[in-house]
C-alpha cells in the first residue's frame, strides 16, 4: 500500500525512521483555520523602474517569494477559506502590528535592527490583511506584537472558548511567525496541521528547512489537496 505523500515528506533526521503519522481527524466544531500575517506590507512592491542598483538587487532577491505568493499561496488560502467557511469551521486571522504610533509596545524581536524591524501601527494600510483574503462577518482577528500569535494575544483563550482542538495553519513567514505560532500551539496541546503550499518563507530553501524542523513534533505538514481528503464532507 502506497502511503500519502505527506506521511513521508519533510522528514528531518529525528524522524527519518519514525512510523507514518496517523490520519488527522478534523472534527466539525473543534477545527479552525488560522491565517497568519498575510498583510499588505509583505505583498506591496515598488515600481522597479524607480529603483537604484542596490534597491533593484533587493527587489530581484524577493521576486521568487512574490511569485510564490501570487501563483500558489494566495490562491490556496482563498480556496481554504472558501472550504472552511462553507463547511462551518471557525476561521481566524493573526496579524503583526503595534498599538502605538512609535511601536514602543513591540516585543524585542520586532525592534532588532534588520528586516524584521518593521513599524506597523495597527490602523495603517500596511498593517491590514490582504484584500482578497480579508475576514468576513465576525471572523476573529488578533493583533500581535510578537512572532507567536499565542504569546502576543489572547488567542489561546479564544480557541479554548470556541471549543477548538485542532488548528490548521497557513500564511507567512514559514520560518518565523508561522513556526513560532505552531510551536506555541503545540506546547499548549493543540493539534496542529500546516498547509505547506499555503505558506511561504523568503526563499523556498528556508521554507522547506523549517517544515522539516517542525514536522512530526509540533505539527503535521500537508498539502491543501491532501487536507481536503480528511475534512468532514461539505454540509448540504
Amino acid at each position: 500500500m502506497t502511503l500519502p505523500h505527506w506521511k513521508t515528506a519533510f522528514r528531518s533526521l529525528y524522524y527519518a525512521d519514525a512510523p507514518p503519522p496517523a490520519d488527522p481527524v478534523f472534527e466539525r466544531g473543534r477545527t479552525a483555520l488560522l491565517v497568519i500575517d498575510v498583510q499588505n506590507t509583505y505583498l506591496a512592491r515598488p515600481d522597479p523602474a524607480t529603483l537604484d542598483r542596490e534597491a533593484r538587487r533587493r527587489y530581484d532577491a524577493w521576486t521568487p517569494f512574490h511569485e510564490r505568493m501570487r501563483m500558489t499561496v494566495l490562491p490556496n488560502i482563498r480556496a481554504l477559506l472558501t472550504r472552511f467557511r462553507g463547511d462551518g469551521h471557525e476561521v481566524l486571522f493573526a496579524r503583526i502590528a503595534c498599538h502605538t504610533r512609535d511601536g514602543r509596545d513591540r516585543s524585542l524581536s520586532q525592534k532588532l535592527p534588520g528586516w524584521n524591524n518593521l513599524l506597523l501601527p495597527k490602523d495603517e494600510w500596511a498593517s491590514q490583511i490582504e484584500a482578497s483574503i480579508a475576514p468576513v462577518g465576525d471572523e476573529i482577528v488578533v493583533t500581535k506584537t510578537t512572532d507567536s500569535a499565542l504569546t502576543g494575544t489572547n488567542l489561546r483563550l479564544i480557541l479554548t472558548n470556541l471549543g477548538v482542538q485542532h488548528v490548521v495553519c497557513c500564511g507567512i513567514f514559514t520560518d518565523q511567525c508561522v513556526s513560532s505560532t505552531v510551536r506555541s500551539l503545540a506546547d499548549e496541546s493543540f493539534q496542529v496541521t500546516v498547509v505547506h503550499d499555503a505558506c511561504a518563507a523568503a526563499t523556498d530553501e528556508l521554507h522547506d528547512q523549517e517544515l522539516a524542523i517542525i514536522n512530526m513534533i509540533y505539527c503535521n505538514v500537508i498539502s491543501a489537496a491532501e487536507l481536503y481528503a480528511y475534512l468532514p464532507p461539505v454540509s448540504r
